[in-house]
């Protein structure tokens, strides 16, 4: 019996699993956005969801690319960004995680990640989560044997609303050990009638996330992750607005 069992999934992930952006910059900065895309190949079927829940935050960081690339080309710094679906697997979760490839997000079961087999999740894993690990861990490893600073700075999106509940919150800035660096953003967005928070609305931890506590605190780095209310991300002038205020603190 062959020890190797070929995934039905195998030929579907033909595009690289991320675009980079600016390889080459001297700014200090590496910006990611591991939440991205929507896309899943159409063989997939959505994984059984619906077109408007596919299309859905469960699916991607809505405006998060817009705001992401916005602030590359402002600083012109280096961007890492994701091209598939956080569904298919989540980049921003170990992947001993339960949800890493979720069965249910948020209200919404995943019928497409129900009862995948071992090769599935391994391909999953070899197409499209090392990858990913792989080219960050290069740019971060290449720009500190060269002696250069470096920052880490993933930029995300929330729900306005959440399991029925809704969120005032504006933005947040999730960190884990950077407290001088997370702290520098937090104050420079303090201003009248903006709702800022450390850790809110969620939290960063070594058991739940990947890109601040392994490539960020795990190597001694100034990291976090912004969190931007989504239907503050959904025109032009709004992505403006959010990259003339974080560009300076970042």
């Amino acid at each position: 019996m062959p020890d190797f069992i070929e995934s039905t999934e195998s030929g579907l992930f033909t595009k690289p699993a991320f675009r980079l952006t600016r390889e080459a910059s001297t700014h200090p900065l590496i910006l990611v956005c591991e939440h991205a895309s929507r896309y899943i190949p159409p063989a997939l079927d959505n994984l059984g969801l619906n077109a408007d829940i596919a299309s859905s935050h469960i699916a991607w960081d809505i405006g998060a690319l817009a705001l992401a690339e916005s602030l590359a080309e402002a600083l012109g710094a280096t961007l890492l960004s994701a091209t598939y679906s956080r569904l298919l697997i989540d980049l921003n979760r170990p992947l001993s995680v339960a949800d890493s490839i979720p069965t249910r997000s948020e209200v919404h079961a995943v019928p497409g990640n129900q009862c995948l087999d071992d090769a599935t999740r391994e391909h999953r894993r070899q197409s499209l989560y090392q990858p990913f690990h792989q080219r960050l861990k290069g740019l971060i490893d290449q720009r500190l044997a060269q002696g250069r600073t470096v920052r880490l700075v993933g930029i995300h999106s929330f729900t306005p609303v959440y399991f029925g509940q809704p969120r005032s919150l504006d933005i947040g800035v999730l960190f884990g050990q950077a407290d001088a660096y997370a702290g520098r953003i937090i104050a420079g967005l303090r201003r009248p009638g903006l709702s800022v928070a450390a850790n809110q609305p969620y939290k960063v931890t070594a058991i739940d996330d990947v890109t601040v506590p392994v490539h960020g605190d795990g190597r001694g780095l100034d990291s976090a992750l912004i969190e931007v209310r989504n239907d503050l991300l959904r025109y032009p002038e709004q992505i403006s607005h959010w990259t003339d205020l974080l560009a300076p603190l970042l």
